[in-house]
């Protein structure tokens, strides 16, 4: 009986190795087999990830603002502030003194034909009478799409990269410019933390952004 299950051990081990050789293979063939799936019914691509991302970054603008008329110094509002100066070094702002610290600040003919290429963003008339220009200076742009990872078959984590595009008055406010470079650095930083300057001629940016898979196809996640 002893030498029975001493055989029954021989015949079972020699069934292991061909048992893990088979759930190796299936463990393979199961990923390329999920591999394909994935590649024929539903994976996301970079081409259809980019018109996505692209249309998503169309909203992601820099902007700046200003006030014209008379302009009284508040909290919110600085007429001497360097906003105001960098506007009036590059031509497009005359600013006067008014009655106190008000100052009077007027569109010069430069400044007219500046702010007559956003026929889209019309000033507001603030209540004090002055009228706020609030612009855009550039804008997002997809450089490319890196890497996509899925999760499952409706849902992807997508790596980018991305660049600014600046318009005519962006380029004023690039923190690079000649013209930036005049300020001094209290000046500068307070440029880019409120006013909307940036180094618009930087290298790209990475980012992520989730995506999901719907009816109408792939769209940023939720």
């Amino acid at each position: 009986m002893f030498e029975a299950e001493i055989e029954m051990e021989k015949k079972s081990a020699s069934w292991l190795p061909l048992l893990l050789i088979i759930l190796l293979a299936a463990g393979v063939i199961g990923g390329v087999g999920y591999y394909i799936y994935m590649s024929t019914h539903g994976a996301l691509t970079a081409e259809q990830a980019a018109p996505v991302i692209a249309e998503a970054l169309k909203a992601r603008t820099a902007t700046t603002h200003f006030h014209t008329g008379t302009v009284v110094p508040s909290v919110n509002e600085k007429p001497d502030g360097p906003n105001y100066r960098l506007l009036q070094k590059a031509g497009l702002l005359k600013i006067t003194s008014g009655k106190g610290a008000a100052k009077v600040i007027t569109l010069t003919p430069e400044g007219e034909k500046a702010v007559s290429a956003f026929p889209e963003f019309k000033p507001a008339k603030e209540t004090d009478g002055t009228l706020l220009y609030d612009l855009p200076l550039a804008q997002r742009k997809l450089v490319s799409v890196t890497k996509i990872t899925m999760q499952g078959l409706s849902a992807a984590t997508v790596e980018y990269t991305w660049k600014w595009e600046p318009n005519q008055m962006g380029e004023l406010f690039d923190a690079s410019s000649a013209i930036f470079s005049t300020f001094p650095s209290w000046d500068r930083q307070t440029l880019i933390d409120k006013y909307g300057a940036d180094f618009y001629h930087g290298e790209p940016a990475k980012m992520t952004m989730q995506m999901t898979k719907t009816d109408k196809g792939w769209q940023v996640g939720r």
